[in-house]
């Protein structure tokens, strides 16, 4: 797969998942502020995901999200 292949994924996952806005921000730590709760839950289903899995087991996705929609 080419590079430029790998970034229509990653490009395509970013908008689906509403992460548009902080894409370019750091995820942050304790010491560093970086992202909200929901876009780093929204971070981790992205990472999940970019490898085309054949099914995906998701416990409780929306649970502590903000109020972005999927859709």
């Amino acid at each position: 797969m080419s590079t430029e292949e790998k970034n229509k994924i990653v490009d395509a996952l970013i908008l689906k998942l509403g992460l548009a806005k902080c894409a370019d921000t750091l995820i942050g730590n304790v010491k560093t502020p970086g992202i909200s709760g929901g876009e780093k839950k929204r971070v981790g289903i992205a990472c999940e995901l970019i490898s085309a899995p054949s099914l995906v087991f998701v416990d409780e996705p929306t649970s502590g999200l903000d109020s972005f929609q999927v859709r």
